[in-house]
């Protein structure tokens, strides 16, 4: 059997996180507030004398460290760009966490909401129930077992074949 090459399976496990699950949107959301606010904050700051936020970069900047609770921030000045900066640190630091939350909630989620785990799970239902089947609903099962096992033969000679065929690398 041939190892995967580590490379490779970081690359699907990127490809798979940003597919199926809500990183991508939320980071472009987060980004997005963040430009919005950091305007906010320069605009309300930018005629306030003795404001420590006199350019965008600043405001960029007090953005990050305003969210980051990692209380290097300086307070702003005037009420305005107090009530949007209490707003930011609100919602950035929820969307930031949050993110993070959904993220890998979704990510390990995942295996429980394929159709493969509904098949399995339908099946060992039904394998429960089989005392209460009839002599035609057990025929009917054979035939649908018999094919199931019939695809996997074919399954395995195809992956067989697949394996046999020599890489070009």
């Amino acid at each position: 059997m041939r190892k995967a090459n580590p490379h490779t399976r970081f690359i699907r496990f990127i490809k798979d996180v940003a597919a199926h699950t809500p990183l991508i949107k939320m980071v472009v959301a987060l980004i997005i507030l963040w430009l919005l606010f950091s305007a906010g904050i320069y605009v309300a700051e930018r005629p306030v004398e003795g404001s420590s936020i006199t350019s965008y970069a600043e405001a960029l900047y007090w953005g990050v460290a305003a969210f980051s609770t990692a209380g290097i921030a300086d307070k702003p000045v005037s009420g305005t760009a107090q009530l949007i900066g209490g707003i930011w640190i609100v919602v950035g630091s929820v969307l930031f966490f949050g993110t993070i939350v959904a993220t890998i909630t979704t990510y390990f989620m995942r295996p429980m909401q394929r159709p493969h785990k509904k098949i399995i799970d339908t099946i060992e239902f039904n394998l429960e129930q089989l005392n209460d089947l009839s002599v035609e609903e057990l025929d009917l099962l054979k035939k649908t077992v018999d094919m199931l096992i019939a695809h996997v033969e074919t399954l395995k000679e195809i992956q067989s074949t697949e394996q046999e065929k020599p890489s070009h690398q």
